[in-house]
């Protein structure tokens, strides 16, 4: 097996709906730009909030995609 490398970034997702959207939004933006992409960790999951109300999910997502740099 040949040696690899990966790259690590973190993307912050957003939905109205729910956690779990709010993460797969993430990873489908990041999916049309990058190649590769290997695992998703979520990594924090917060609330926007105004008036007292839940306004958004929000989603932190670390992914890893095989990083083909020079």
């Amino acid at each position: 097996m040949a040696e690899s490398v990966y790259k690590i970034i973190e993307l912050v997702g957003t939905s109205t709906e729910s956690w779990e959207k709010a993460a797969a939004t993430a990873v489908m933006k990041a999916s049309k730009t990058l190649r590769d992409l290997r695992i998703a960790e979520i990594s924090e999951l917060d609330l926007q909030l105004e008036n007292g109300k839940v306004r958004a999910y929000r989603a932190k997502v670390k992914l890893s995609f095989k990083y083909e740099g020079n």
